[in-house]
């Protein structure tokens, strides 16, 4: 594709809805091929916002807000990254076929609520998936847990991210709080959550797979090697790359994310969430777009996933290979506070290998991520020590 000069009545626009630490380096990535960016989001100075080209501060879920914008601005690209946009609206604009949602609108909507992709996955392409149940009210929840799902079980909504409203519920008592909290924690109310029974797994990994057209103009599906990561409440904590799978079940896992993402179609990367155990594999989630666990990629791939994503929407070619093993801690907020400063900078970097990025997000909260300690070494074990190391000596303190 002809990609024009950002800022001119030519430029090739991408309109990211969403404008996280995600939507930042994807940003970054775009703007490295001219594509002029405008973010989007639903509180101002997000991390994107301070390096997209334009940005906005809109209600998400708002169809007539998201059309309204998307009228104005004109993108030839729209690139959500979050849960809670206003998908209806993407498929109205996809159908004029004035721009690309990316990888596309189904996608979007399929991936955005629980309930649909799961439907797609358990009972479409009848691939394994943990045993689940949808629930519309407590009695429902009550009776699924009773029927098959027992404890320990987990309550989501079927609409959240980063482990909003998600819990695991070991006994009956547990079950109400465990209600109530999906219920109001998700990111758009759907009026159901879903209970899933728990896997008894060895490990859990993130398959980031690439949609993306090879040298003959064909969509060709890519791996990644396997990224491992480690979550508390459904949100995670560390990742590391490549985590040592067996033969049957790397060829498995593949398999499983390559019927996902053919089923989801479009371009794009695409990070796909399993659980190993010996040589079997169930599936668990799947993202249409950068993941917060692939962010360890930035140090570990030729291209990381960011790049990768950018490609894939463009057209252009893409490179999995990887560099080298490596691993990210997460930086939590620690305190509830608004300007926060960051201190021991210099410390973390000082360690061997080690690479530090900060968000900039305007406001920190207990356990909001605010950053991200990356390393790279002869191995994983390695590499998790020094990523850990550099993330605690990171402070956090309110003005």
């Amino acid at each position: 594709m002809a990609i024009g000069t950002a800022l001119t009545d030519g430029a090739t626009r991408a309109l990211l809805l969403g404008s996280g630490e995600l939507g930042k380096e994807l940003a970054i990535s775009l703007q490295r091929y001219g594509i002029e960016v405008i973010a989007v989001d639903r509180y101002p100075n997000a991390p994107a916002h301070q390096v997209a080209h334009r940005s906005h501060v809109i209600d998400m879920t708002d169809t007539a807000a998201v059309k309204g914008l998307i009228a104005r601005e004109k993108p030839d690209f729209i690139i959500p990254e979050i849960e809670a946009i206003a998908t209806a609206a993407l498929a109205d604009i996809e159908a004029e076929g004035n721009c690309t949602v990316v990888p596309n609108a189904r996608a979007i909507q399929l991936t955005m609520n629980r309930e649909g992709i799961r439907t797609l996955v358990a009972e479409q392409l009848e691939l394994p998936t943990s045993k689940y149940a949808f629930a519309q009210s407590f009695e429902e929840l009550q009776a699924a847990v009773d029927d098959g799902i027992g404890f320990p079980c987990f309550i989501k909504p079927t609409m959240s991210s980063s482990g909003k409203g998600q819990s695991m519920v070991k006994s009956a008592d547990r079950l109400k709080s465990a209600w109530d909290y999906a219920k109001s924690s998700g990111r758009v109310n759907t009026g159901k959550v879903i209970v899933e029974a728990k896997i008894d797994f060895d490990f859990e990994i993130t398959l980031l797979t690439v949609r993306a057209l090879n040298g003959n103009g064909e969509v060709e599906t890519y791996f990644c090697e396997p990224v491992g990561h480690v979550q508390e409440n459904g949100d995670y904590r560390e990742s590391w790359q490549p985590q040592t799978m067996s033969p049957a079940s790397i060829k498995s896992a593949q398999d499983i994310a390559f019927k996902v993402t053919h089923e989801i179609g479009g371009l794009g990367l695409f990070g796909v969430e399993l659980f190993i155990k010996g040589d079997d594999v169930w599936f668990s989630e799947v993202s249409p777009r950068p993941h917060d666990t692939g962010m360890v990629t930035m140090v570990t791939q030729n291209q990381n996933e960011f790049e990768l994503h950018a490609r894939a929407i463009l057209g252009l070619p893409v490179d999995v290979g990887l560099r080298r093993a490596g691993a990210s801690a997460v930086i939590l907020g620690g305190v509830d506070a608004k300007g926060v400063v960051f201190e021991g900078l210099a410390q973390a970097l000082g360690v061997p290998d080690s690479e530090v990025r900060l968000f900039g997000k305007p406001e920190a909260f207990l356990n909001r991520r605010m950053g991200v300690a990356l390393a790279t070494a002869e191995n994983v074990d390695e590499a998790r020590v020094k990523a850990i190391k550099a993330a605690k000596l990171i402070v956090i303190k309110s003005v």
